[in-house]
């Protein structure tokens, strides 16, 4: 089957408060975090543009001027946006700000560098064949829920069978998505999850099996896991 095009959304206007400095310009494996993500995508042969949100365009800009390069030569856009208040805000004005004539998005966490490209194509296939979908690993630890934060008493342990933790990226149709940020029942900031906005408006979204390399760096640990991980991969 011939993979359709499709514009690659990247929100990353986040604080990295839990990280300490802004984690996309950090060093992994000798080139950031931003750039690692970027050609993870470069190569994939249906990637027709990419829209960043982000509140400091020039920090990004200057730390990817060779890899932005890359994409320029491959006749890639490469656009920059305004980084909304929350994560769906910024995914608004990135989708919004994507090209009308490609219909496919894959809104991607821009602090997941070790995507791959098996898991683009196997999410993209099921977007394709059921409208959207989105990678997600199993839930392997006990999940309880209690009355509020803790310490708080437990009122139930949810079956864990069908938890499934979410990865990026998530993928859907270009309407879809504007659709359904347009008739969003809930505040923007109280989404937390890109594919939830066509949940929250009574549209199917689907999961594949994710990758336990698909890890998204959060605080400084996950950039050693990373490392390690990058370690893994044998060189040809």
């Amino acid at each position: 089957m011939t993979l359709p095009q499709f514009t690659l959304v990247l929100p990353a206007a986040g604080t990295s408060s839990r990280f300490g400095s802004n984690k996309l310009l950090a060093s992994l494996g000798g080139e950031t975090v931003f750039n690692r993500t970027l050609n993870a995508f470069l190569a994939h042969p249906a990637l027709a543009g990419v829209v960043v949100a982000t509140q400091d365009p020039n920090a990004l800009r200057q730390a990817s001027i060779r890899t932005l390069d890359k994409f320029e030569a491959r006749g890639i856009p490469v656009q920059f946006v305004a980084g909304g208040d929350c994560r769906a805000q910024s995914v608004a004005n990135a989708v919004t700000a994507a090209a009308a004539d490609i219909e496919w998005i894959a809104v991607h966490d821009a602090a997941r560098p070790l995507v791959s490209a098996e898991l683009i194509n196997r999410t993209l296939l099921a977007a394709v064949e059921h409208g959207a979908a989105a990678p997600a690993m199993a839930v392997t630890s006990t999940v309880k829920q209690t009355a509020g934060p803790l310490p708080a008493q437990v009122l139930r342990t949810i079956s864990r069978e069908t938890l499934w933790a979410l990865q990026t990226p998530q993928i859907a149709r270009r309407s879809a998505l504007l659709d359904s940020i347009g008739r969003c029942p809930v505040p923007l900031s109280s989404v937390t999850d890109d594919l939830q906005l066509i949940e929250l408006n009574g549209g199917d979204t689907w999961l594949v099996v994710g990758d336990e390399r698909n890890i998204k760096l959060t605080t400084s640990s996950d950039l050693a896991i990373a490392e390690s991980l990058l370690a893994r991969v044998p060189t040809a």
